[in-house]
């Protein structure tokens, strides 16, 4: 279960150290962009930060990447090398939760990404996030899935072997200790 934390000035400021290290070491994410206007906005937003902080914490390692070289959006998505520890072992949704009658998991991905304050990656996402660098080698993430699929029981994940990227369907109440989700936030 996930929560929502109140940030002391020193947990932000090791938070922002952090994301600065990351965003330093990683700049083929996002080459055109410049920390301090991405530290600028994060001071002024603190409720941003609380989701970065939580992101964070459950093993997503957020950084900014560009999936659009032609747009200025800025997006914190989760780069975790595998999909983030602390958000495995759960089913795609709510309803899928409540279906699960024998062995349910804790919570789902869309619950646990509502209450963190993030969006799941969409199918088109995922392939552009494949696109920057591997992820998903050994784990799957469950992706944002359209309502026609949902609505016949289903839900889509995926991941990366064989360095081809692939995408997957199975039943929204299964789940996997090594499938979880990767979110996003715009700024």
């Amino acid at each position: 279960m996930v929560e929502h934390q109140k940030l002391d000035e020193q947990m932000s400021q090791e938070l922002l150290s952090t994301l600065q290290q990351r965003f330093e070491k990683h700049m083929y994410r996002h080459e055109s962009v410049v920390w301090e206007d991405i530290e600028k906005k994060l001071k002024s937003n603190e409720a941003l930060l609380e989701t970065l902080y939580l992101m964070e914490n459950t093993g997503g390692e957020p950084d900014v990447i560009q999936l659009d070289l032609s747009s200025d959006e800025i997006i914190y998505c989760d780069c975790s090398k595998e999909t983030p520890v602390k958000r495995r072992n759960i089913c795609y949704d709510h309803k899928a939760l409540l279906a699960r009658k024998k062995f349910p998991p804790e919570d789902s991905a869309m619950n646990m990404a509502e209450t963190m304050g993030i969006n799941m990656l969409t199918v088109d996402m995922y392939h552009q996030l494949q696109n920057i660098e591997p992820f998903d080698l050994k784990t799957s993430s469950w992706l944002l899935t359209p309502q026609k699929i949902r609505g016949l029981g289903g839900a889509l994940f995926g991941d990366r072997r064989y360095d081809t990227v692939f995408i997957y369907h199975n039943g929204a109440d299964s789940y996997y200790g090594v499938r979880g989700f990767r979110g996003f936030i715009k700024l």
